[in-house]
């Protein structure tokens, strides 16, 4: 493969591990807030459509939710955005580069996105039916900024297209063409989705003693969708791994132990996520995908580096040792868990208390 369009990888403070570790760690949680956002926004505006008093008090409730879940997906998406940037920047800034003016759009899509989602919150009542088109476009708006994110996520592992800039000059290249592109995207869309039916369940539970018909009501709802999507992604998921070049696809049938080793754990926590979807119970399904999303986030870190390991491996980036920015991030990580607790404390006891009043 030509490396003549790749340029030189920077020098990285301390080892890669470090960033490898924080990158596994961080990008899973970003997962999940997406999930809940994604999912929980799109049964909330099918619940409107359907119609129906008990549904659209769900779909209050989640249109409630719904600003805050975005705030929470996206600033837990800056940290494993910029791990990735410091393991992977010659590829990430390239492909950014490569699909420039659909990357750059993103930021004026979110900006609507997160506008509609206060008014779908703050005007639901006051909106009445047009309501649920506003929440539709803002479902339509976040899934296109997801087609932008796995486009760029899969063409900086593709640098052998990375010539087709002089095809696309004007930053218009994408790698939605690959053929792994339409099980990648469909794969993570439908995890979504399902994944924000468990979101929803969760969110009939709050206050759960006030509106009892309601809580049942976004259990059942949450739970259907989370397991009959779930049957849909396994398939989706089949497609996606034979969709790969077959010495990827068997780094994760005895090529790598490591990597066989966590996809067949995966396997198993999926029959087990299944099993307890099925007979309703929350909290097992709840921790089973937790865990599951974490072992995907290490099958997808096994994956990458196949792709690139014709031009680069994390072991060649030089390290020029400077442990001070490290021990800073490390402080600064810890005082942002601490406040994101106490927040989110303030903010269920806030609910709470706004709840009672009524």
């Amino acid at each position: 493969m030509a490396t003549l369009y790749i340029p030189a990888a920077d020098t990285i403070p301390v080892a890669w591990g470090w960033f490898q570790f924080f990158l596994l760690l961080t990008f899973p949680l970003h997962l999940l807030a997406m999930n809940a956002m994604l999912g929980g926004l799109a049964v909330g505006v099918g619940q409107q459509f359907i119609g129906g008093s008990v549904r659209d008090r769900l779909a209050h409730r989640l249109a409630v939710a719904l600003p805050l879940v975005i705030a929470f997906a996206v600033n837990f998406g800056v940290a494993p955005l910029l791990f990735l940037q410091v393991l992977y920047g010659q590829f990430m800034y390239t492909s950014s580069i490569l699909m420039g003016l659909f990357w750059i759009s993103i930021v004026p899509l979110l900006i609507v996105a997160y506008y509609g989602a206060y008014l779908y919150d703050f005007k639901f009542s006051r909106l009445g039916g047009a309501g649920k088109w506003i929440g539709l476009a803002v479902l339509l708006m976040l899934l296109t900024i997801a087609y932008f994110f796995v486009n760029n996520m899969l063409l900086m592992s593709l640098p052998e297209a990375f010539a087709g800039y002089f095809q696309h000059r004007a930053g218009t290249m994408l790698a939605s063409g690959e053929e792994v592109f339409p099980p990648r995207y469909l794969h993570m869309v439908t995890g979504a989705l399902a994944v924000g039916g468990l979101f929803v369940a969760l969110v009939g539970q709050f206050r759960s003693e006030q509106d009892g018909e309601l809580a049942a009501h976004a259990r059942d709802v949450g739970m259907k969708v989370f397991f009959r999507l779930t049957l849909v992604n396994i398939c989706l998921g089949v497609w996606y791994l034979l969709s790969q070049e077959r010495d990827t696809m068997l780094l994760f049938m005895g090529g790598n132990r490591g990597a066989t080793a966590v996809f067949s754990l995966a396997l198993l926590v999926i029959v087990v996520i299944l099993v307890a979807a099925y007979r309703r119970r929350l909290a097992v399904t709840v921790g089973s995908v937790v865990l599951l999303v974490y072992l995907m986030s290490f099958m997808r870190a096994w994956l990458r580096s196949d792709y690139l390991a014709e031009v680069f491996r994390l072991d060649q980036l030089a390290v020029v040792p400077q442990y001070s920015p490290l021990i800073f991030f490390l402080v600064v990580l810890l005082g942002g868990l601490i406040v994101i607790g106490w927040l989110l404390k303030k903010t269920a006891a806030a609910l709470v208390e706004s709840g009672a009043s009524r």
